[in-house]
């Protein structure tokens, strides 16, 4: 029997995103599981940065996920979730955005989680999603880097300065989990949790992890 595949897709057009996200979900491979592939939406932005950029995205993965026969579950790999609904709407298999996942990961480690938003513009966003989800009482807070995704995926200076945010949202804020607000910042949280000694949740291996669950349970 060939091996059950979880597709994670990363929404915009930047290959550094998505090869950030592989090097993240490789502890999350192991003999006989689920095949892990990640690919670029080719239609979507260099960095979903907007809401019209979630939105402008939503239909095509949409038509991703519904003509895709082989994959036993779907990720989105961005923070704001694009088109997570319209997506369960296409398709019988498991839709994972990795805003929620993440969220509901930093719960079940702390009372209280901060969240590292790309941009100042992205907080509002991510506000009226944390209301949608009933969350924002266990929000201690959110602060931006203000910083491109594609920074954020490959440019200098950005751990550092994911430090002082992390410190802030911990020390003044109250945060004793720390959320990564985009796709693009995967390749920082060991580091970030080390400096910061709390728990730092990388969004979309909180996605992948549940998507595992659900493949491996449905298959035994």
């Amino acid at each position: 029997m060939s091996r059950p595949r979880i597709l994670v897709v990363n929404p915009n057009s930047n290959p550094a995103v998505t090869q950030g996200l592989e090097d993240a979900l490789k502890p999350l491979g192991f003999d006989g599981g689920p095949e892990l592939v990640c690919q670029t939406l080719a239609e979507g932005p260099f960095g979903i940065e907007s809401q019209a950029d979630v939105d402008g995205v939503a239909m095509p993965l949409r038509r991703l996920v519904e003509g895709d026969n082989s994959s036993a579950a779907f990720v989105i790999a961005c923070y704001s979730d694009p088109g997570l609904q319209v997506c369960r709407e296409g398709t019988d298999r498991p839709v994972f955005g990795i805003a929620e996942c993440g969220v509901l990961t930093a719960l079940a480690r702390a009372e209280t989680f901060g969240v590292i938003a790309i941009a100042q513009r992205s907080i509002p966003r991510h506000m009226r999603y944390l209301r949608q989800m009933g969350l924002t009482e266990r929000l201690a807070g959110e602060r931006p880097l203000n910083m491109s995704v594609a920074e954020t995926a490959s440019g200098d200076g950005t751990l550092a300065k994911m430090i002082e945010i992390g410190r802030a949202l911990r020390d003044e804020d109250g945060a004793r989990a720390i959320v990564m607000g985009c796709a693009g910042m995967a390749r920082h949280r060991r580091p970030l949790e080390d400096a910061l000694g709390i728990p730092v949740i990388d969004p979309t291996q909180a996605a992948v992890t549940m998507a595992l669950g659900a493949v491996q349970f449905s298959a035994h």
